[in-house]
């Protein structure tokens, strides 16, 4: 049970998506949420405040009479459900939810505690409302994806359940669950705000570590396969270099590999007498996909741990508009709802993993290339050369793939288009980022099962299962149990996608 007391964190997150953790809200916070409403109701009676009495964006010029208040709210979600693309998948959008209960919770948006009740029971009861790919802008927030979430607490719309698309209507009957009634601004509090591109770039941290870790794992078992030197893993190199990434990284290395067999030391190679000869037998420096993997992992480490910071600490911001502050007894009108921390993030975030599937198809291409390894068969070809291919086809696929990457990693943090009649003049294009961000993520699991299948036959092929590290050895036996070792052709794509469902969902 995960209990929403003001402070939200990543492995909270990682309870109510991935453990399936059921959330309750902490009475305090109920208490904080009812005075945040009643100070509103009150202290709006005889001022003018956005999105209680005026229309909207560039609208707000315009007073709303007291009589036309709610339908004021019912419009507006109406109006702005115009979501069109892709559907966000549930787990994303249960994510965006989570978000924006938290958000919700500060007491800052001046809702009806109905609003957090009904949302706990949709997250709950695994109820996921059909929200769309394209739509918002990231300046109002997400105002085109939270409306369909706004729609869905209205009793309207549609919704994900037990895997299918329903009507809300339908799905509330089922469950005994009853839409929320506008009081005040229950509308524009659940639309006016960054939560879809947070729980999405939240979602985007945790299956990018996972990646991350992989990336190593793979790094670590091609350095074990050429037998490469490990002084570039060294403790006392990388301590010449100041940033913390690149020496977690190597220190990951050297745990992974301590208890290689075929590691070497160069100072039982090259530095242990003067060979009077002109060329030498054994590779002085690996190519740099093997060699400088701390340097190359290294920023992609930084970067998410500072991405990730940045998300929890966007769900844990007050992100609409106005912010009611009871404490001062005000209502401040601003622009929290702007998603420029959380786009900037997730290109960032985007680009180093472009990075990382890079660098797999790297140490793909080398394992794959004879006058490049030295030690393999053309594409690790186990059957008969000519007559088999072994995985030659499927570098095609890797290698696509992470073209797609490297264009998909362009910026959206700097692609503002004017909108709203130029109220939005300058805009975050964050939920963009954040889905194409997702996007770049799954690709590059793709390519990295690619390299993982090449590993298992290159280790097969080699003999060198006994020899590899520990680490290795249960990541061999691990994919040996949904990759057979394949001599004869065999059909790729269903092991190809069978790995990656593997390395999403299987901690390293």
């Amino acid at each position: 049970m995960v209990t929403l007391n003001g402070t939200l964190g990543i492995d909270d997150f990682k309870h109510v998506l991935f453990d399936r953790q059921p959330i309750q809200i902490e009475n305090k916070v109920l208490e904080t949420v009812e005075k945040s409403f009643e100070f509103l109701k009150t202290f709006s009676e005889n001022k003018i405040i956005y999105g209680v009495n005026t229309g909207f964006g560039p609208m707000a010029q315009y007073k709303i009479e007291d009589s036309e208040r709610q339908q004021l709210q019912y419009n507006l979600i109406r109006s702005h459900a115009s979501g069109t693309g892709n559907l966000i998948p549930s787990l994303y959008v249960k994510a965006a939810m989570l978000a924006r209960l938290n958000t919700l919770c500060l007491g800052n948006s001046g809702v009806h505690k109905s609003v957090v009740e009904l949302m706990v029971q949709l997250i709950n009861k695994d109820i996921a409302p059909v929200i769309y790919e394209h739509g918002g802008v990231g300046a109002s927030g997400d105002l085109v994806q939270l409306a369909h979430l706004a729609l869905v607490m209205i009793g309207e719309g549609e919704v994900i359940y037990k895997g299918e698309k329903h009507p809300t209507e339908d799905v509330f009957k089922r469950e005994n669950l009853q839409p929320v009634s506008i009081h005040l601004r229950e509308g524009l509090a659940l639309m006016n705000g960054t939560s879809v591109m947070t729980g999405v770039g939240i979602v985007n941290t945790i299956y990018a570590r996972q990646l991350l870790n992989w990336t190593i794992t793979a790094s670590s078992a091609i350095n074990e396969i050429v037998k490469a030197y490990d002084d570039h893993l060294s403790f006392e190199l990388n301590q010449t270099k100041k940033h913390k990434g690149q020496r977690d990284i190597a220190e990951l290395m050297r745990a992974h590999l301590k208890d290689s067999t075929l590691i070497k030391k160069r100072e039982h190679h090259l530095y242990n007498a003067v060979q009077d000869v002109s060329i030498f037998e054994d590779k002085v420096q690996e190519y740099y996909s093997l060699r400088c993997v701390p340097q190359i992992l290294g920023p992609v480490l930084d970067t998410l741990n500072q991405v990730e910071t940045i998300l929890i600490e966007e769900a844990n911001s007050a992100n609409d508009n106005p912010i009611v502050d009871v404490k001062n007894q005000n209502v401040y009108h601003g622009g929290n709802f702007h998603g420029d921390y959380v786009s900037l993030e997730m290109d960032k975030l985007k680009l180093v993993v472009t990075k990382t599937s890079m660098l797999a198809e790297r140490q793909l291409n080398y394992l794959l290339n004879p006058s490049l390894n030295n030690i393999l068969p053309p594409f690790v070809n186990l059957g008969k050369l000519g007559l088999n291919f072994g995985m030659q086809g499927v570098q095609f696929t890797a290698t696509s793939t992470t073209a797609e990457n490297q264009m998909l990693s362009n910026p959206m943090y700097v692609h503002s288009i004017p909108n709203n009649n130029d109220n939005q003049d300058i805009v975050s294009m964050g939920s963009n980022a954040a889905l194409i961000t997702k996007k770049v993520i799954e690709n590059a699991y793709e390519v990295l099962a690619i390299e993982f299948i090449t590993i298992i036959q290159a280790i097969e092929y080699l003999g060198v299962k006994d020899s590899v590290s520990s680490k290795t050895r249960t990541t061999y036996d691990a994919i040996r149990k949904i990759v057979p070792i394949f001599k004869e052709d065999v059909v790729m794509y269903p092991y190809v996608n069978a790995v990656k469902a593997f390395l999403m969902n299987q901690e390293v």
